[in-house]
């Protein structure tokens, strides 16, 4: 009787070594999605913020299920984005910021415009989405160094939709100033940034006119300094539309 319960007790340590002892044969990812959000308007990427608050790219593997739980990834500052480490799989594929939804529902969640792609991911796919972002911001001259070493700059907002349900008022213009190209509401030095936020319809009077910011706090730092002005719209998760970075350097 000793030696069947030593058998089975043996027995049991082998199954449970060998399931402790399995590996995962799956292959890493390694298919790659790139591409980039273009306003259709002017053809240009959509300057958009790094980390949370900026545009980001959606994925909805349809291979396996009809409701699949999304997949996030976040678009490049400059409006391209790139991963390298996705799974082969068929996707629907959509992107997410300051712009009129890809996709839009009715009041009862009823799909009334789908704009995202299908694609079959196999090693690579590149993707082009075209948008209209709810405001343009596009700089007028070069910035300007004063004599106090503060900096003005020039710019004009204007609407990039027609669309009447995103066509509300301007709530900010901010001019971010920063040590690197990577600013914005993520990442600026509020010792120099000019932060404006507006009442009712207050900022969006200033649409289509040159507007001029100088920056805070007196004399930049002896170093290159990057220029960057945001515009937002009372809409969504009150996301900010951007001009390119440009730099002075002292």
């Amino acid at each position: 009787m000793k030696k069947i319960f030593y058998y089975a007790a043996l027995l049991m340590a082998v199954g449970v070594g060998s399931s402790c002892n399995k590996t995962d044969n799956y292959a890493a990812p390694s298919s790659t999605i790139t591409g980039s959000t273009v306003d259709e308007g002017t053809g240009q990427t959509v300057q958009t913020e790094i980390g949370g608050g900026g545009t980001r790219v959606k994925l909805l593997e349809t291979s396996y299920s009809a409701n699949p739980v999304p997949i996030y990834f976040q678009s490049k500052q400059d409006g391209t984005f790139n991963n390298t480490k996705v799974f082969p799989a068929t996707y629907k594929v959509s992107v997410e910021g300051p712009f009129v939804p890809l996709v839009q529902t009715d009041n009862t969640g009823t799909v009334v415009s789908d704009s995202s792609q299908t694609i079959v991911l196999k090693d690579q796919a590149t993707l082009k989405f075209k948008v209209q972002p709810f405001l343009r911001v596009e700089w007028v001259g070069k910035p300007v160094v004063n004599a106090d070493k503060s900096v003005t700059v020039q710019v004009k907002v204007t609407r990039g939709t027609s669309n009447p349900a995103y066509q509300l008022d301007v709530t900010n213009i901010n001019l971010y100033v920063s040590n690197t190209q990577y600013d914005g509401q993520n990442n600026y030095d509020p010792r120099y940034s000019t932060l404006t936020s507006y009442s009712g319809s207050n900022g969006t009077a200033l649409l289509g006119q040159t507007i001029t910011i100088t920056t805070t706090g007196g004399a930049l730092p002896l170093q290159d300094v990057y220029f960057r002005v945001g515009a937002r719209i009372n809409a969504g998760l009150n996301q900010y539309n951007y001009s390119t970075p440009v730099s002075v350097t002292f």
